[in-house]
């Protein structure tokens, strides 16, 4: 999913010191948001040198399964630094580096599963869980076990986790000093000059160097083919003759690669919020695409806003609704609040409400009492967070260097200030942020890839099952659809009029029963269905506001 510049980011927590209840405070909100979202700032582009799938990379994989076949995984307590309770447990699995290489360096991935809670007998195998990314870990995933709307599947299925090749203890990577991600205050530019332009060209070059000097020769093996391959090792390490696996936003896409390139270890597979998988826009013109969407999916939190002038006082029109963000962003270029809260900072804020309407209510009210004085929200859902830099610099390395890989991206300024000035037009809410958040692609000194042709047959693969929803603003719901074309047999469920992130999980009963009905039974609509959207949420007003949930810190929203 997209974050906002990777010289300087905030995103979900990292792990908070033992016993780390506001950790897992922050994790019971991602977990209930939907289990999976993060979104994607996809895309792809230009004509690039760069390297195709190839035999040795399958011959990598067949001695890579065959050594996790006969060694499986040693599942036992966790480490303290997971914050995993039992009895979730953890252990490692080993992948190559390299698949072309199986027999040179290893690296460990780290694993956490809880056991399925039902009878023996009834126990259907493993459930493997990616959230997105690129640089989303899943390690917490066995907790959602515990969560009401997850407790049919948690009886018939282990709950699987990992943190993905690159994230958090599974071989980490870097790019800058943890401390870059939190600096703060920043701006937050709509029409940068050219003087802005060549500050921020030379910042990317600056970080994608750092990419390659801290991360070394390594950097170039950290791809969305490798990820899929690392899922085939998974899985047999697991013991599973066959596949059973659960991807959000990024996860769909080395998910539809995996189905690619190994149909028959495929059992069930659902793709919740899929990236568009055309090797024409992995990832260049998908990012694009989502900037659009995000425009769109803003002006839907400024129509609800106004709707609810009553409470929040931001506007009774969307142009008033903006108005109002405006002026606050003028007042924090001027006296940031808290002294780390400027223009940056709130847009970073506001950008959660296009994820999800579950923000929609506390971004609104922060808002509306910070113009009326009180900055105390604002600062709180808005200022970054020291704690989290580490993780958050990880996380951005890693999705740079999963992006940057992967495909050609254009290497001259020209088209990318071409396209971002057309796009933003028309679309100025993320535009820039995002084309700032990519642009090391452009000066990527690895090897690009050239992104394997998702597709499958007529009876290659078994009937998988695509969840969307029409107005997600990460991934488009024209991604989706493509998939569905793509991956013969697929089956689509949509929930109209709706824009969640992420739409499987307790937030809408009837997508949830087409969930279990193909998790649980191997059930499916016939090619398509529907379903109503779920209640946009209700306004708390500033009078009587309830007690907070979990809050997600602002940038990226959590992969989940």
């Amino acid at each position: 999913m997209r974050t906002p510049d990777p010289a300087r980011r905030t995103t979900r927590p990292a792990p908070a010191p033992p016993p780390g209840p506001r950790r897992r405070l922050r994790t019971a909100a991602a977990l209930t948001t939907a289990l999976g979202s993060l979104a994607v700032s996809a895309l792809a582009a230009a004509p690039a040198e760069g390297r195709a799938p190839g035999p040795a990379g399958e011959y990598g994989v067949a001695v890579a399964v065959r050594w996790a076949t006969e060694a499986g995984i040693a599942f036992g307590p966790c480490p303290a630094a997971e914050e995993l309770p039992a009895p979730v447990e953890c252990g490692t699995v080993q992948v190559p580096l390299d698949y072309a290489a199986p027999d040179g360096r290893r690296i460990s991935l780290t694993v956490s599963r809880v056991r399925a809670g039902g009878a023996p007998g009834d126990r259907q195998g493993a459930l493997v869980f990616n959230p997105g990314g690129p640089g989303g870990s899943s390690m917490y995933f066995p907790l959602a076990a515990g969560l009401a709307a997850w407790k049919r599947l948690a009886a018939a299925y282990d709950f699987v986790g990992y943190a993905p090749r690159g994230v958090g203890r599974s071989a980490p990577i870097s790019c800058q000093e943890p401390a870059r991600t939190v600096e703060a205050p920043t701006p937050a530019v709509v029409r940068p000059s050219e003087a802005e332009k060549r500050e921020r060209i030379e910042r990317a070059r600056a970080y994608a160097r750092g990419c390659a000097e801290r991360t070394g020769p390594a950097l170039r093996h950290y791809t969305s083919l490798n990820n899929a391959r690392d899922l085939e090792v998974l899985r047999a390490a697991l013991g599973e003759p066959e596949l059973t696996y659960l991807g959000a936003s990024y996860g769909t896409y080395f998910g539809a690669l995996y189905a690619t390139l190994f149909p028959s270890r495929v059992r069930r597979m659902v793709f919740d919020s899929a990236v568009d998988p055309d090797p024409e826009r992995i990832w260049y013109v998908n990012n694009l695409n989502q900037s659009l969407a995000f425009e769109q999916r803003w002006l839907d939190f400024k129509i609800w806003a106004a709707r609810h002038d009553d409470t929040y006082r931001l506007g009774v029109s969307p142009g008033a609704v903006q108005a109002s963000y405006e002026k606050a962003a003028a007042r924090l270029a001027e006296e940031p609040a808290g002294g780390t809260v400027g223009p940056g900072e709130l847009q970073a804020a506001m950008l959660s409400t296009g994820y999800h309407d579950r923000y929609w209510p506390r971004r609104a009210g922060a808002l509306a009492e910070y113009l009326a004085g009180d900055p105390a929200k604002l600062i709180e859902q808005a200022a970054p967070d020291p704690s989290t830099a580490k993780e958050a610099e990880n996380s951005t390395a890693v999705y740079t260097a999963v992006e940057c890989n992967d495909a050609p991206w254009p290497e001259d300024w020209a088209t990318w200030d071409r396209d971002n000035s057309r796009l933003a037009g028309a679309a100025p809410f993320e535009t820039w942020s995002n084309a700032w958040l990519n642009l090391p692609c452009a000066y990527w000194p690895a090897p690009r890839q050239r992104p394997l042709e998702v597709r499958t047959g007529p009876g290659e693969l078994p009937p998988v099952l695509i969840l969307a929803s029409e107005r997600d603003a990460a991934t488009p719901y024209e991604g989706a659809k493509e998939l569905q074309r793509r991956l013969a047999g697929s089956v689509l469920v949509t929930e109209r009029d709706a824009g969640n992130h992420g739409v499987s999980g307790g937030q809408n009963d009837c997508v949830d029963t087409y969930l279990e009905d193909y998790l649980l039974r191997g059930v499916t609509p016939v090619r398509r269905a529907t379903c109503a959207p779920h209640p946009e949420p209700d306004p708390v007003s500033l009078d009587r506001r309830t007690v907070p949930g979990p809050e997600v810190p602002a940038g990226r929203t959590p992969a989940v």
